[in-house]
């Protein structure tokens, strides 16, 4: 009897192991189902999602950013950057040159320096500024290039362009001034020439170069790659008249003043922003580019006034009209040419040479 309830008990035993072992058949592949099914949804979502960002991104495209553009606004809260470059003389051109212990400056240009000659005149603010003896050697309504490449008895302008001016300097032959000065209705033509005359150039120590935007409101050419020198062209005519004096008086130190910001006149008698009208050779700035390139040819100091002095957001406090100064204008300028060249120099009352 113990003998079969024993084999009754492992009978017993048996069967709940095969049961176990069904049961556990049976869950396997339900668990393996249900990690599919996970899985499969996951990856649904996944793709849900992606297809959904997509489609708002693209309507986000399609649709654009709001803007805060304001094509009315103007701001002059960015950097500008001056062009200057002061270029010291070197030591050797003054060898054998005797200083006589005076700072003496010569002036050579236009209106800027020509149309006011009294305690107000930008000559005699750099006079003022710099302690210097200082000659305005200017001629008003003159250029830096001439008109034409021969001299031309009927239009005497040209004696007094820039390049004519320096060889009348260099070669001390003035006659050609002198006679064209006697046509024109500007006393200060015969008297400046017949100044220039005496000037013993031994005693100058530099000379400020500055014409306005006259050359491009006149429409002469700028530059000329193939003729470097060509006087009827701006950059022409200043390494022509720079090289002139260079090689007569060594000892001199010569600084170009750049043109300031000017417009010209159209055609309907309105103001042309000169920085945006191109009258057939380029813009102001163009102009500007070129003539400091060509300091740079030959070795002489540039300061920018374009953008370092009176500019197309402040030209209203400076200028009378299109293109001349006020006393607060001319009085910048020599504060310019005086903060460039003498920094430790305080203003001081100067006379200015006749």
């Amino acid at each position: 009897m113990n003998k079969s309830m024993g084999e009754n008990q492992d009978k017993n035993t048996l069967q709940e192991e095969n049961m176990t072992d069904l049961s556990e058949s049976v869950e396997e592949p339900k668990k393996r189902s249900g990690l599919l099914a996970n899985i499969q949804f996951i990856l649904l979502a996944a793709i849900v999602f992606v297809i959904g960002f997509s489609a708002y991104r693209l309507y986000k495209w399609n649709k654009g950013t709001p803007s805060d553009y304001d094509p009315n606004y103007q701001t002059t809260d960015f950097d500008i950057e001056v062009m200057d470059n002061l270029i010291p003389l070197a030591p050797d051109k003054r060898e054998g040159y005797v200083d006589d212990g005076v700072t003496t400056i010569l002036c050579l240009g236009d209106d800027p320096f020509s149309l006011e000659r009294g305690e107000n005149g930008l000559a005699e603010q750099i006079a003022k500024k710099t302690g210097a003896t200082v000659y305005n050697g200017s001629f008003t309504g003159t250029t830096m290039a001439a008109q034409f490449a021969s001299y031309n008895d009927g239009y005497i302008l040209d004696a007094f362009s820039l390049s004519y001016v320096a060889k009348s300097l260099a070669s001390g032959d003035f006659d050609l001034m002198k006679t064209a000065a006697t046509y024109s209705y500007d006393e200060n033509f015969a008297t400046t020439a017949q100044m220039l005359s005496e000037l013993d150039m031994n005693t100058v120590d530099m000379i400020c170069v500055m014409y306005d935007g006259s050359d491009y409101i006149n429409k002469r050419p700028c530059d000329d790659p193939n003729a470097p020198y060509d006087e009827v062209t701006y950059t022409g005519a200043l390494r022509s008249g720079v090289k002139a004096i260079q090689e007569a008086f060594p000892h001199i130190r010569i600084v170009v003043m750049s043109h300031t910001f000017c417009h010209s006149i159209g055609e309907d008698g309105n103001f042309q922003n000169g920085d945006r009208t191109d009258l057939g050779h380029g813009t102001l700035s163009h102009y500007l580019q070129k003539e400091r390139d060509a300091t740079m040819d030959v070795g002489v100091s540039f300061i920018d006034n374009f953008y370092g002095s009176v500019n197309e957001d402040n030209y209203l406090d400076y200028m009378t009209d299109y293109i001349h100064f006020n006393d607060a204008g001319r009085e910048l300028l020599a504060q310019r040419f005086a903060d460039c060249l003498f920094p430790s120099v305080k203003s001081d009352s100067k006379d200015v040479a006749p």
